[in-house]
Formats: structure tokens, C-alpha cells, sequence
């Protein structure tokens, strides 16, 4: 049986049969999530108390190192099974040689522009508001810069989590599409403790995950993904200053505010809680078929 989605035959199991899940494999995979997962739960717990979440607010003094920590276990874990399974990182979507790369400053464009444009139609619709500009001389530059190395840790810690070695490695037991719904619902399931957050925002969060498969899927790694992850976090916290799934950054570049029904202009969630980002992501799903037309991910990794 031929792969879905035009991928590469050589990179599936004979007759399209997924391998059988032994002992080997599930203690990979328990040894990858004890150290990308488990291990840096106590550091983000106490960075959470430290932020005081309960207030909504996010600051680059309490997310950087918190998320700091979250790349470096989630790459070491990484790193450990590929040694293990002798693979390179590129098999999960990881070619380090690519980091930063054309990808993913396309992504970043991509990322900054769709919320612009989100934004864009509620504010022509009289729901969002930019009030006043929140910072002056050199302030603009140091969090802009602050806020940019944040959701760069952001986007890696998220991305090679949840669409990295645990993809690749349910996609061998249940195909592309049904691993990469299942982590997305667990990635969306992980937004819940934020305050704010709403129904509509957790659907997006998951509806955002997919996309990011997608991503990865038409690309064959994760740069892209990594580019649109951080901008779009960027211009939500910083650039218009606007809740990020529940929390407000401080040192903001943009004070912004929003009037009109909370499923349209997303409330106390940001933008992420509005149903016309939901419809949005749906277009850039379109434009991301068009622009990358062709499957390179495999559907099942032998």
C-alpha cells in the first residue's frame, strides 16, 4: 500500500504495516519523556510560583530561564534516543545544520503576519484597539530583543516536545495524522492551567498544533514551525501587547485593548480565544498546502 500524501516509500514499513511496539521501543520512549518531560517539571513549577501566575502576567525575568531549562532537557532527551536508535536528529525533524536557517525566518514572517492580520480585521471592525505606545528609547530595543530570545526558547521547547522524537515515534505505531491529533490535544491539554484561558483558546491551541505538524510535514523538519511559533508569541506579548493564551507579557511595546463579544475578540485569552482565529488558521493550513505542495515527513518512520 502506498504512503498517503505522495511521501517517500523507502521510509515506511513493508505492505504499510506499522512495527510492533516491543519493550526496546516503549523504554525509549519512557526514558525520552522522563528526561524531556519529567525532569524539568520541578523547574517550571517553581518558575510559575515565582511569576505568580495567578496574576496573568508573564515577564521575561520568570519565562526565559524556566523555558531555558525546557530546551535543554527536551534536546539532551532527544539526543540520548537518537543515540540509541542510531538515528541523526534530522529523522525528527531536528537537522541542527538547518537551525535558523531559510525556513525558519519564513516562518517567522509567516507567524508575525497572520496575527497582523487577525488583529488587522478586528481592529477595521472597531473590537481591538492600540492605545498607546507602552515603552520609550532604549526600552523599546532591550525587550523587544528580551521578548525575542524568550519565544525563541518558547518555540523550541514546545516544538521539539511535542513534534519532535514523541511524534516521530507514534507515527510509527499509528501513522502521521492520528499521532500528531493526539499530541496536539495533549499540547492543548497542557494550556489548561493558564488563567484566562478559555474553551475557544484551548481548540485553538490544538488547532494551532496541527498546523505545526503540517508544517512539518510539507517541510520535513521543524525550522518553520519553530520561525511561525516565536513570531507569533512575539507579536501577541510584545509587538501589540495582547493576552498570549491567558497571560499578558510585561514590557510590552503596544497597550491594546479589545470591546465586543469575548468569541469574537478571544477576552481575557487574547486573540488565541477568538473563533476568526480559528477560521485563520484554517486559511494558513490552505496556504501552507499550496506553498509546500509535497509530503516530505514520512507517514510511518521505519
Amino acid at each position: 500500500m502506498a504512503p498517503i500524501d505522495g511521501a517517500n516509500p523507502q521510509v515506511t514499513t513493508p505492505a504499510g504495516q506499522p512495527p510492533a511496539w516491543g519493550r526496546t521501543d516503549r523504554n525509549r520512549l519512557l526514558i525520552w519523556v522522563g528526561i524531556a518531560l519529567l525532569a524539568p517539571a520541578p523547574f517550571l513549577f517553581a518558575a510559575h510560583l515565582r511569576a505568580g501566575r495567578a496574576s496573568s502576567l508573564d515577564t521575561v525575568q520568570t519565562e526565559l530561564p524556566a523555558k531555558a531549562v525546557a530546551v535543554f532537557f527536551v534536546l539532551l532527551a532527544t539526543w540520548i534516543v537518537s543515540r540509541m536508535e542510531k538515528r541523526p536528529l534530522s529523522d525528527y525533524g531536528i537537522p541542527m545544520g538547518q537551525a535558523l536557517g531559510m525556513r525558519f525566518w519564513e516562518g517567522s514572517v509567516w507567524g508575525f503576519a497572520m496575527l497582523s492580520a487577525i488583529l488587522l480585521v478586528l481592529r477595521a471592525s472597531g473590537y481591538f484597539r492600540m492605545d498607546s505606545v507602552a515603552l520609550t528609547g532604549s526600552a523599546v530595543f532591550r525587550f523587544a530583543l528580551a521578548w525575542a530570545v524568550t519565544f525563541l526558547a518558547v518555540s523550541w521547547s514546545e516544538e521539539f516536545a511535542f513534534r519532535g522524537y514523541w511524534l516521530f515515534s507514534f507515527s510509527r505505531r499509528m501513522g502521521f495524522w492520528r499521532g500528531a491529533l493526539l499530541i496536539s490535544v495533549v499540547f492543548g491539554a497542557a494550556h489548561l492551567p493558564n488563567p484566562g484561558e478559555n474553551a475557544l483558546g484551548i481548540l485553538q491551541v490544538i488547532e494551532f498544533g496541527l498546523l505545526m505538524c503540517l508544517t512539518l510535514r510539507r517541510t520535513g523538519n521543524l525550522w518553520f514551525a519553530v520561525g511561525f511559533h516565536g513570531a507569533w508569541d512575539w507579536a501577541e506579548t510584545y509587538f501589540y501587547g495582547t493576552p498570549n493564551s491567558g497571560l499578558l507579557g510585561a514590557g510590552r511595546f503596544l497597550n491594546s485593548s479589545v470591546q465586543g463579544p469575548t468569541w469574537l475578540t478571544g477576552g481575557s485569552a487574547g486573540p488565541e480565544g477568538s473563533v476568526l482565529t480559528l477560521l485563520t488558521l484554517v486559511l494558513v493550513a490552505l496556504l501552507i498546502h499550496f506553498r509546500f505542495p509535497r509530503a516530505v515527513y514520512p507517514d510511518r518512520p521505519v
